[in-house]
Parts: structure tokens; sequence; C-alpha cells
């Protein structure tokens, strides 16, 4: 059973960021072009993704692309630093790949100054869209297992990660459950 539907609350379907990102991409128009700004990921991992993102759609408007370095959401200069290129760019949509839930965190922690219409939590879509990762098999994901090949594919950084969550997650569900 999916927490969705412990909470009394289904969701239709699920869609990975991953997903719904190129989809968004791709229904980019002439008359109604997407301007993007592209946050997280390695240094030049978000220059590789916007230059295939520019190959493929002709009608998104790439105008933004910074890869922070480690610990900058404790930096107020760093912060101030992104929220100004972020502002300055004005994008439709503020893809940010920077990791769960650091980049729900930061989201919600700056939401009143980040000035896009969207922000965009995709977990490592940037690296998948430059070419850096490699998503999962398709079967894994139709499984819903993606997560599972996501750990395989990077064991040191993410086992440890993924327990934690494992912890937590049912502990929030509950709580929320509780209280619901």
């Amino acid at each position: 059973m999916t927490a969705s539907r412990f909470l009394g609350k289904p969701l239709p379907e699920t869609v990975p960021g991953s997903d719904l990102f190129p989809l968004l991409t791709k229904s980019a128009t002439s008359e109604q072009a997407l301007r993007v700004f592209l946050l997280g990921a390695a240094d030049g991992v978000g220059d590789r993704a916007a230059a295939n993102i520019r190959s493929r759609c002709e009608h998104v408007d790439i105008v933004g692309v910074y890869s922070p370095s480690l610990g900058f959401e404790k930096d107020d200069g760093k912060n101030e630093r992104i929220i100004s290129l972020v502002s300055e760019a004005q994008p439709d949509l503020l893809v940010v790949g920077l990791g769960a839930p650091k980049q729900e965190v930061y989201v919600h922690t700056h939401r009143d100054r980040l000035r896009a219409k969207v922000a965009f939590c995709v977990g490592a879509t940037i690296d998948f869209l430059a070419g850096e990762k490699a998503r999962a098999p398709r079967w894994m994901r139709r499984m819903r297992v993606e997560w599972l090949h996501r750990m395989m594919s990077e064991p040191k950084r993410l086992v440890k990660r993924y327990a934690r969550d494992a912890f937590v997650f049912p502990q929030l569900v509950w709580r929320e459950w509780r209280n619901g």
C-alpha cells in the first residue's frame, strides 16, 4: 500500500520529475516558449544538460545554469548569489537538482525570494539530461523501483541516505495519519 492510499489521499499515478520535465520542454512552442534555469549538479553538468535541451527543444530558453558548491545552503553569501541569479533571470521554471530533501528544503526556505513562476525539484534529472548518469531500465521504472537502480549505481552516496529515509518516512506518514 502506498503512503497516499494509507492517508486516504490516493494519487492517480506517479510521475517522476525525470519524466515530467522532458515532457514540459517538448510542449514549449513559439507562442508559449519556456524560460528555464537549471540549479544543481556538478560543475559543467548543468551546461551539458542545457546544451542537450537546446538541441532537442528549440522553444526552450535556458536563462541560467548554476552548480553550487557543497555546503552552499549554510552560507548566506552563496544563497544570496543564487537568489540574485535566479531573480535576474526570471525563469518560468526553476529546475532544482540538489537531491532530496535538500532541494525541497532549499526551495521552501527561499520561496518568497526566488523570482521563478514554478520551482521544480527533480533530483538527478539534470545529470540524466547531461548524459552524466543513466536512468533505470524502463521495467524498473514501471515497477516503481528506480530508487533501487540509483542506489546500486551509487552505493557509497545513496545507501546511507536511503536507509535514513526508510527509517524517517514511515514516522512522517504515521504522524500525518494520527494528526490527519
